[in-house]
């Protein structure tokens, strides 16, 4: 009886334990995105900047180039800059605390294994087959 009440503690952790380490992964994908956004805006920003006040500025739209001011232009692009940079902050603290929670996964199974040395026979049994 016990063993199968650990042997299913052991699926359900396995599971918690997968479906955390997709979250960290879909995660890290949505930053590196974040990143490039934010890259992009900075080096947007720095050549804008670099322009006279007097320069025709051009915004795409689709397949259409719009004549816009300058000074829109830079408020568009500092607005990317800082949404990307505060998605990332928020991403970064959502990282950490996955991170918390598979470490946590972790050490639940390292302590099922311990307590039922069986549970763990079965298990490299299983993977050696």
């Amino acid at each position: 009886m016990a063993d199968e009440a650990n042997r299913a503690a052991f699926v359900e952790l396995q599971g918690r334990m997968i479906e955390t380490t997709g979250k960290i992964k879909q995660l890290q994908a949505q930053m590196r995105s974040k990143e490039g956004e934010k890259k992009r805006a900075y080096l947007t920003l720095e050549e804008l900047r670099q322009l006279p006040d007097n320069t025709n500025t051009y915004k795409t739209v689709g397949k259409v180039f719009i004549l816009e001011p300058k000074s829109l232009l830079l408020s568009e692009q500092e607005q990317k800059f800082n949404d990307s940079e505060s998605a990332i902050a928020s991403m970064q603290t959502s990282k950490e605390y996955l991170e918390k929670q598979l470490a946590e996964v972790e050490n639940n199974i390292k302590e099922l294994l311990q307590q039922d040395p069986g549970l763990a026979r079965q298990i490299l049994s299983m993977t050696v087959q």
